[in-house]
């Protein structure tokens, strides 16, 4: 009877805990997705960074190398980042916003809003950057 009982509230807080679980999962999903880009600009991979764009991306940019260079450019802090850290995120549709705090390789702090989409398979992929120069940003 306890075992039964015991079982029944394990069941119970599983079950209970569950949608929290789905909700966080999109969010720890995009953090990932952008750590993983992040080291790759830090390793020169540009066709690993490249593979987390979205299509609209790549059709922006339909070859790696463009993009590569469009990022060590236009995208420094996310480039070459001193140290980052995510901040706060926020999920609207199938729409992930990522808040990255980020200090660039001259100090200066950042803040990147990338916004992730999920694609038909189920992914997440970047389909945009946003940076603002101040850290923490306006609310997201």
């Amino acid at each position: 009877m306890i075992r039964t009982l015991r079982a029944c509230a394990c069941i119970a807080i599983l079950l209970s805990t569950a949608p929290l679980a789905l909700a966080a999962e999109p969010v720890d999903t995009a953090q990932s997705i952008i750590q993983n880009q992040i080291e790759a600009f830090l390793n020169d991979d540009a066709e690993t960074a490249y593979s987390f764009a979205s299509p609209q991306i790549r059709q922006k940019f339909p070859d790696k190398s463009i993009f590569f260079e469009m990022v060590k450019r236009g995208y420094t802090p996310v480039y070459r980042p001193g140290n980052f850290a995510f901040g706060r995120s926020k999920i609207v549709d199938d729409t992930v916003v990522q808040e990255v705090l980020i200090s660039a390789p001259d100090g200066k702090d950042w803040t990147a809003l990338y916004f992730l989409v999920k694609q038909p398979d189920g992914s997440y992929k970047i389909n945009g950057v946003q940076m603002l120069p101040q850290a923490p940003g306006p609310e997201i």
